[in-house]
């Protein structure tokens, strides 16, 4: 892919990702910061009103979800889709226009989850691998370079804003180039926590 002017939201390397509760809740939100503590945006998932009748009867990791990652103008500038499954599921990541520029490819090594990140042909961009449990992962290319990382590790101001629900951090190498590819890095970085439970 050429080089693509991204959204500012996604020329970002750090992302500070919070969960927002509620009760009853049938879908996932999240809000997202900054490195300086400012909100650039939401993750939110789209749940048809049939879907959330289905989910009291049928396992949630067979059905499909969409995560609409939202800046903070709530411009849509990236989406999360994946349809039915019964196995591992493939994951498509698509801009703003809803024009596919990557996906996700869920693997299991040795009894653990493993993610893939691929570009709009299908090819590995990114490989998400590291501790589940501790909730700390590298973001590797095929040639194990360090593009970034997973982390639950605060310091600062950011301990005052984040409350008791799941949060945690995406960092990117300020190397990885500010491209195309980089909008299918994110998107699938930060929405990973939400791809792992609906896939529970």
């Amino acid at each position: 892919m050429g080089q693509t002017k991204l959204p500012e939201f996604f020329q970002y390397d750090d992302f500070f990702i919070d969960e927002k509760v509620g009760l009853l809740k049938f879908a996932n939100a999240y809000k997202v910061f900054n490195q300086d503590g400012q909100q650039i945006g939401n993750i939110r998932q789209e749940v048809p009103l049939l879907h959330k009748f289905l989910r009291l009867f049928l396992s949630k990791a067979m059905f499909p979800f969409t995560l609409n990652i939202a800046d903070a103008n709530e411009q849509v500038v990236a989406s999360i889709h994946r349809g039915w499954t019964f196995w591992m599921s493939k994951i498509e990541i698509r801009d703003m226009n809803g024009v596919p520029v990557g996906g996700i490819k869920q693997k299991f090594k040795f009894m653990k989850p493993l993610f893939h990140i691929l570009d709009a042909n299908g090819e590995v961009l990114a490989e998400i691998k590291g501790d589940w449990k501790a909730w700390n992962f590298k973001i590797v290319d095929k040639n194990e370079k360090e593009l970034g990382a997973i982390t639950k590790k605060w310091a600062g101001a950011f301990k005052e804003v984040f409350t008791t629900a799941d949060k945690y951090r995406v960092t990117i190498a300020e190397e990885c180039p500010e491209d195309i590819n980089k909008m299918a890095i994110v998107a699938g970085a930060i929405t990973i926590d939400m791809v792992l439970k609906e896939s529970k």
